[in-house]
């Protein structure tokens, strides 16, 4: 996907998680973020959204924490969101493709890492909002989640931290009933491994439309068809979360 694409997305999915933040009203629980209030997602996006920032518009070559998360409340709280989610689209917007700066997991070029990161960042806690002002949430636009579930996979979890570990292989194939996309996931004692396509004889198939697969793989919603071992999606369930 180009970058222009990814950051048409962050624009979008930051304007929709505003309007659902502001309709449901900060006091809303958060379903599918179980402890939060709306007030605690918005906070925690504009904090990440500022962080991706500073990477993109300084040019910062190592890692640093995130700033601690701002006492705003109310109308302020939704206004700095949404200077912060302005002030990380124009960053991306106006970096030349030689930017160099810190990422955490292998991309095309850092600028390509920090516009897909926000994009999906933004648009799963878009559906979060969504979530807090009752009815269906809107979906995920069906490229973008071919997209989001290939970084999750390819790129969360082929880091040395993931937790999705078995202690004999076992292999999961992940597929999108809609878009023609999938991925194998192969699972051993250690970090997952994964591959575009199908391969091998799988012990569990992760499979539906590309939206609802994407919310699932992120522990949103339940996974729309499990065959096989059941097993293996209770345990994604259990050890996926992003640490």
């Amino acid at each position: 996907m180009e970058i222009s694409a990814y950051t048409g997305f962050l624009d979008r999915e930051g304007r929709l998680l505003a309007e659902a933040a502001e309709e449901a009203g900060l006091d809303a629980k958060v379903p599918t973020c179980p402890g939060w209030q709306v007030r605690d997602l918005v906070r925690h996006t504009a904090t990440v959204h500022r962080w991706a920032t500073g990477f993109v518009r300084e040019g910062r070559t190592e890692t640093r924490p995130m700033d601690a998360e701002g006492g705003l409340d109310g109308a302020e709280l939704l206004t700095d969101f949404r200077a912060g989610h302005g002030a990380l689209l124009g960053a991306l917007e106006s970096a030349t493709p030689e930017l160099d700066c810190w990422t955490f997991f292998a991309a095309p070029s850092p600028l390509a890492f920090w516009a897909r990161r926000q994009a999906h960042e933004t648009t799963m806690h878009r559906f979060d909002a969504d979530s807090a002002r009752g009815g269906t949430p809107a979906p995920v636009d069906g490229v973008l989640a071919v997209d989001g579930i290939d970084e999750l996979l390819t790129g969360f979890h082929g880091r040395r931290r993931s937790r999705v570990r078995t202690p004999e292989p076992r292999t999961v194939h992940v597929l999108t009933t809609d878009e023609g996309a999938s991925w194998t996931l192969r699972l051993s004692d250690g970090p997952p491994v994964a591959e575009r396509g199908l391969s091998g004889e799988p012990d569990c198939v992760l499979s539906g439309p590309a939206s609802k697969l994407y919310l699932a793989l992120w522990n949103r919603v339940p996974f729309p068809e499990i065959t096989g071992d059941a097993r293996l999606a209770a345990l994604w369930r259990e050890t996926s979360a992003i640490v």
